[in-house]
C-alpha cells in the first residue's frame, strides 16, 4: 500500500497586506502581550531605551555657558549647539525635515516598518507603561484575570499605583518638553519655591496638556495609536517591494500546524506546532501566520518567541524570520541595491548637501531696507528732499556687536542716521530708521539707486541692501 501526503495549502504571498477585519474593530479587548527575551528584543531594549534616555538628558546639556538645545519661541530664536536660528532661518528646518522624511522612506523600503518597532515613541511608552503593569500585577495572564477581575480594594490599590506610576513618567516627559522650549534655567531654577510656583499660566497648560497626551497614548491608547491613527501604517504597503526585509511566517515549512511530542517526525505535519506564542507575544494582537498586517510595527518578537519554541521542540530555527518575498516565495536571492534604493540616495544626498551648505553659509550680519511707504520724499526748509528708511539690522552672532551705517558714494546724496553707533547684543535683532538727502540741484528727477552698509566697529562683518531714493519732478524748485 502507497502511502499518500496530506497535501499542503497554496501559501498566501507574505509582502501582500491583508485587511485583518477583527483586529481593526477598534472596541476589541485590550492586548496584553507576554514578555519573551532573545536576540531581538535585547536590540529593541538598546535602542528603545537609548532613545528614551537621550531625549530626558537633552535639555541638561550645556554649550558655552547655555542651553545646547532650546527651541525659544517666545522670543523667537533657536539655539543648537552654539548656533543660532531666527524665524527667518526657518527654510534651513524645512531641510531638516525633508532629510528626515527620505531618511524614513528609504529605510523602509530596505527594512520595513523598523522605525516603529525599535525607535517609535509610541512603542517606547507603551513598552516602559506595560512593563508598569507586569511589575505590579505580573504576566499576561494575571494581567488579563485583573481586567476581568470585580473591583475589590486589592484591584484599586493596584490600579491607583499603576496610574500613579504612568502620571510620574508621563510628567517627566510633559517637563522634558517644555525644557526644550523655555528652558531648564526657566522651569526649574526660576527662584521660586517650589520651583513650579514660578510658572506662567502657559507653562503650566502645556504641562497638564502634555502629561495627559501621554498618560493617554501610552496608557490606553497604545496599539490602537498604531493600527487606526498613525498614517505610517497606512501609506508602508506602497514603499514595500520584493525586496523589503519583513518579518514573515514560513507557510510550506510550517503547514500543516498542529501539536505534537518533542522531536516527532514531521513527515505529515510542518514545523509549527500552533502554541499561539507568536500571537501572545505580539504587542498589537495579530497572527503573523495570517501573513503580513498593517498593525505588523516589526518588533521581531514573534521570532524571538517562535525560535524558543523551535529549540524545545528540536526543530531548526527561522520558522519565522526577517525575509523578503523575493527570497521565501520566489526562491531567488534578495536584491540589496535596487533603483528605488539609489534613488533615495539620491535625493537624499542632495537634501544633505544642500542643509550643509545652507548652515555653514549662514552670514554672521543680516539687514534688509525698507522704504517709507507713507510719503516717498519729502521737502526740507534747507531744499533738500530727503527718503526714510528702516533698516532692519539682526546681528547673528553669539557675542555684542557695535555696527555702524555707511551710504555707498552717489553724487548729492548723504545718509543721517539716528545713532552714530548701534550696540546690539548676541542675536537682537533691530530696526533702525535712517533718512537719505539729496541735493535737487546735483541729482536728476526720478529713481535714482543707493547701496546702504552696516558693518562692525571692528570691520569683521558687513552686509549691503540695495533701494532707491525717490526726486519727484514736482519737488525740484
Amino acid at each position: 500500500m502507497v502511502k499518500t501526503e496530506k497535501p499542503k495549502k497554496a501559501r498566501p504571498a507574505p509582502e501582500k497586506i491583508i485587511p485583518h477585519v477583527p483586529e481593526m474593530d477598534a472596541t476589541k479587548k485590550r492586548v496584553h502581550p507576554r514578555f519573551v527575551t532573545g536576540k531581538y528584543q535585547n536590540i529593541r531594549l538598546i535602542s528603545m531605551y537609548a532613545i528614551l534616555i537621550g531625549f530626558l538628558i537633552l535639555p541638561w546639556l550645556r554649550w558655552n555657558d547655555r542651553q545646547a538645545i532650546l527651541f525659544d519661541v517666545i522670543e523667537p530664536k533657536f539655539y543648537i549647539f552654539g548656533a543660532t536660528f531666527m524665524p527667518q532661518d526657518f527654510y534651513f528646518f524645512a531641510f531638516v525635515f525633508i532629510i528626515a522624511a527620505m531618511l524614513l522612506f528609504m529605510v523602509t523600503v530596505y527594512a520595513g516598518r523598523v522605525w516603529c518597532g525599535y525607535a517609535c515613541p509610541q512603542t517606547i511608552y507603551v513598552h516602559l507603561y506595560q512593563h508598569v503593569e507586569k511589575w505590579i500585577i505580573g504576566d499576561r495572564n494575571k494581567r488579563m484575570k485583573f481586567d476581568k477581575a470585580p473591583w475589590t480594594a486589592g484591584k484599586i490599590i493596584k490600579f491607583i499605583a499603576i496610574h500613579s506610576i504612568w502620571g510620574v513618567f508621563s510628567a517627566i516627559t510633559a517637563l522634558t518638553f517644555i525644557a526644550l522650549v523655555v528652558g531648564t534655567d526657566y522651569l526649574f531654577f526660576n527662584g521660586a519655591t517650589p520651583f513650579f510656583m514660578g510658572w506662567g499660566k502657559m507653562t503650566w497648560i502645556f504641562f497638564l496638556l502634555i502629561t495627559f497626551v501621554t498618560q493617554t497614548n501610552g496608557g490606553y491608547m497604545r496599539e490602537h495609536m498604531c493600527v487606526h491613527i498613525c498614517p505610517y501604517g497606512r501609506f508602508q504597503s506602497v514603499m514595500f517591494d520584493k525586496d523589503t526585509l519583513i518579518v514573515s511566517y514560513d507557510y510550506e515549512r510550517g503547514e500543516p500546524r498542529g501539536a505534537r511530542k518533542k522531536n516527532a517526525p514531521a513527515d505529515t505535519m510542518g514545523d509549527c506546532v500552533d502554541c499561539s506564542m507568536c500571537v501572545q507575544v505580539c504587542p498589537t494582537g495579530i497572527d503573523i501566520r495570517d501573513g503580513l498586517q498593517v498593525e505588523c510595527i516589526q518588533c521581531a518578537a514573534c521570532i524571538d518567541a517562535c525560535n524558543d519554541i523551535m529549540d524545545k521542540v528540536g526543530y531548526p530555527r527561522g520558522l519565522i524570520r526577517y525575509t523578503t518575498e523575493r527570497q521565501l516565495v520566489e526562491k531567488q536571492k534578495t536584491k540589496i541595491l535596487s533603483p528605488r534604493i539609489f534613488a533615495y540616495i539620491f535625493v537624499l544626498g542632495a537634501c544633505i548637501v544642500a542643509a550643509t551648505l545652507v548652515a555653514t553659509g549662514r552670514a554672521p550680519l543680516e539687514m534688509e531696507i525698507r522704504h517709507d511707504r507713507k510719503q516717498l520724499s519729502t521737502v526740507g526748509r534747507d531744499g533738500l528732499v530727503e527718503n526714510s528708511y528702516v533698516l532692519k539690522i539682526v546681528n547673528k552672532t553669539d557675542e555684542r556687536q557695535v555696527y555702524k551705517v555707511r551710504l555707498e558714494p552717489v553724487e548729492g546724496l548723504s545718509l543721517r542716521s539716528r545713532f552714530e553707533k548701534l550696540p546690539l547684543q548676541a542675536n537682537e535683532p533691530y530696526d533702525l530708521p535712517v533718512s537719505v538727502f539729496g541735493d535737487p540741484a546735483k541729482i536728476q528727477p526720478g529713481h535714482t539707486p543707493i547701496t546702504i552698509t552696516v558693518y562692525t566697529e571692528n570691520g569683521e562683518y558687513s552686509a549691503s541692501a540695495d533701494d532707491i531714493f525717490i526726486f519727484d519732478k514736482k519737488d525740484k524748485k
